[in-house]
């Protein structure tokens, strides 16, 4: 197995921004490192999101009003900042799931036309 093989699997642009809102709506408020546990656990340890990965992700879902932040205790007692979706993040998911829905059917179409004599 070559060198690229083993490398986690990268997530497409637009994509990370879709799962974190995935996981706030189903998990509720967490912070970074719980989003990432959380998204690296369900990938089958396949993703892995280091901090210079999730938190631009965090930075622009707030600037777009999809999330919020409050600053909290952890498990551990250390302070950390928890994101929530907002009603407006809620409306933005449902579009976004229904526009990757879309895209990843054309896509398989193009992959599935490629191989087509």
């Amino acid at each position: 197995m070559s060198n690229r093989e083993k490398r986690p699997a990268q997530v497409l642009q637009g994509t990370l921004d879709l799962i974190v809102l995935r996981t706030l709506a189903t998990m509720g408020p967490q912070h970074a490192y719980q989003i990432a546990s959380r998204l690296q656990q369900l990938s089958g340890q396949s993703l892995e999101l280091n901090q210079g990965t999730l938190y631009p992700a965090l930075v622009r879902l707030w600037q777009y009003g999809w999330v919020k932040g409050t600053w909290g205790k952890t498990e551990n007692n250390r302070e950390a900042k928890f994101y929530e979706l907002t009603r407006a993040g809620r409306a933005a998911l449902d579009r976004e799931t229904t526009q990757w829905h879309r895209m990843s059917r054309l896509v398989e179409r193009l992959l599935l036309e490629g191989t087509e004599g």
